[in-house]
């Protein structure tokens, strides 16, 4: 596929600390576990299904797969943005199932010291605290490390899987 960025090798951790892929949503940067990345790609072409969630934007054909999308921004109740040429997917397994997620911009593939990782401070972030696991430091920039496995709930899966089937 032309537009494979990245292709996820299952990173191990090493000397306590865990790889992550970082990626930036508006003026805040997140990470993901490594683990969970299977690749990376550019926009592609997405086919949009009707009667989808908002935030689901519709599947991609992932060399014979099909593959639900969520844009990022929305599933975060953030203001809707026009993709660019830095607008990336990135493939991640939740839950035992591939899906896509589009965010403006793929930073860097990082590894952070376990002991540097904080717990979620209650504070107020224009996303549920439920998503996230931690907020890591790299560099003075602050990451807010994502539990990809609570981004969709069980019945978002569900209803995505059966849109995309």
């Amino acid at each position: 596929m032309d537009n494979l960025l990245y292709k996820g090798t299952g990173a191990d951790k090493t000397a306590n600390s865990a790889q992550y892929v970082t990626f930036s949503i508006g003026e805040e940067f997140y990470g993901v576990t490594a683990t969970k990345v299977h690749e990376i790609i550019g926009m592609t072409k997405i086919t949009h299904v009707p009667n989808s969630m908002d935030y689901m934007k519709g599947i991609i054909n992932l060399r014979g797969s099909v593959v639900p999308v969520v844009d990022m921004r929305l599933k975060f109740r953030m203001e809707e943005k026009e993709y660019t040429e830095q607008s990336i997917i990135i493939i991640v397994e939740i839950k035992g199932r591939l899906f896509g997620m589009i965010v403006d911009s793929v930073s860097d593939v990082i590894g952070i010291a376990e002991n540097s990782i904080q717990d979620t401070p209650h504070f107020s972030t224009k996303i549920e605290t439920d998503f996230i696991s931690g907020i890591g430091n790299n560099n003075d920039q602050l990451i807010i490390i994502l539990d990809v496995d609570k981004i969709l709930t069980a019945e978002e899966i569900q209803e995505a899987e059966a849109k995309s089937a």
